[in-house]
């Protein structure tokens, strides 16, 4: 595909897509060229909206439209194992919204597709695309703050959010962790890789998802993450890496920072600002220039996003839920901790 537009097509009509949709428009080498929908009507006014050629009242003519580079999966994350497990089975290169699944089962699953079929498969971690967020891991990886000794992030919406709500509902993968709990997670795992053991509490709504939940992540080098999530309250969004010769504060969005501080023992405060032009939401395009970069390598995974590191996630969310006592419904036998 090298110096010609990618072809996207868009599993999905909600928030999230329109979002990514609106700044895939923006790109000069990103066409959007297809949408589908669970409905016909509804695929039509998205396309409408975003002057899109082709809009399907189902799924399975997307996943079949052999016209398409890459399909953005943004239903749901409960529908992510269907809606990206069909594209994958028809041939299509996939983006799929995060959490990546439900479960490290169906996450598995997705990546044993991608893998057997050749074909390119990437978590939309946009967090780990954000060059602010890549120039902190850099720092830390060549030793700024000497050894990681902790990291701590949260990640909390004020709500209230009624029963009703999909972040409720045990159908949809409702409650905290998965929505929210995964970039705290996610960063987590970033800077420090895989815990070794995992200590969870959580406060359940009566429809048994979590309300809130925080866990302890050990690690074999003797560093520790606090992560903590809500729907209940709305937290700083911040984190902080704390390391044996220095400290870096990311504040409020931590997943999308404007700037970052980072304290060495002995200096003066050093600020790291993103790029103007890297605005909130701006990390949603350098995920999908991630996406098409190696489309056009022909590489079969993002190393900023790699699957194995989505498994490790994954994994961790699963160990979470299982300490915490959250089940969603179909999830038999219960989920495996790590």
């Amino acid at each position: 595909m090298t110096g010609q537009k990618v072809r996207w097509g868009i599993l999905a009509t909600g928030g999230m897509a329109a979002t990514f949709t609106a700044d895939l428009v923006d790109l000069p080498d990103a066409e959007v060229v297809a949408v589908a929908s669970r409905t016909e009507a509804s695929a039509k006014a998205f396309a409408e909206r975003f002057g899109i050629a082709r809009a399907y009242g189902d799924w399975e003519s997307l996943a079949r439209d052999e016209d398409l580079d890459v399909v953005y999966v943004a239903t749901p994350h409960s529908a992510h194992r269907a809606a990206a497990g069909l594209c994958l089975e028809a041939g299509r290169n996939v983006l799929c919204e995060k959490p990546f699944t439900l479960n490290v089962r169906e996450a598995e699953e997705l990546v044993g597709l991608a893998r057997a079929g050749g074909r390119f498969l990437m978590e939309a971690m946009w967090m780990y695309c954000n060059p602010l967020v890549r120039r902190l891991k850099t720092l830390v990886d060549d030793g700024a703050i000497g050894e990681v000794r902790s990291v701590q992030a949260d990640f909390g919406l004020a709500g209230p959010f009624p029963p009703a709500h999909r972040l409720r509902d045990p159908a949809q993968g409702g409650g905290a962790l998965l929505d929210l709990g995964v970039y705290p997670v996610s960063f987590t795992q970033l800077l420090l890789g895989e815990p070794s053991d995992i200590a969870a509490r959580a406060v359940l709504s009566d429809e048994g998802v979590d309300l809130q939940t925080g866990a302890l992540l050990s690690y074999d080098g003797g560093a520790l993450a606090s992560v903590h999530c809500s729907i209940t309250g709305g937290t700083p969004n911040s984190a902080s890496v704390t390391g044996s010769g220095g400290r870096i504060d990311v504040p409020y969005g931590f997943f999308f920072p404007d700037h970052f501080v980072l304290h060495r023992d002995g200096k003066e405060p050093e600020e790291f600002r993103a790029d103007p032009a890297d605005g909130p939401r701006a990390s949603l395009k350098h995920e999908a220039r991630e996406v098409m970069r190696a489309l056009r390598a022909g590489e079969t995974e993002s190393p900023l996003v790699p699957l194995d590191g989505t498994l490790a996630v994954m994994r961790t969310l699963d160990a979470i839920r299982e300490r915490v006592g959250v089940r969603y419904p179909g999830e038999e036998p219960a989920v495996t901790p790590a």
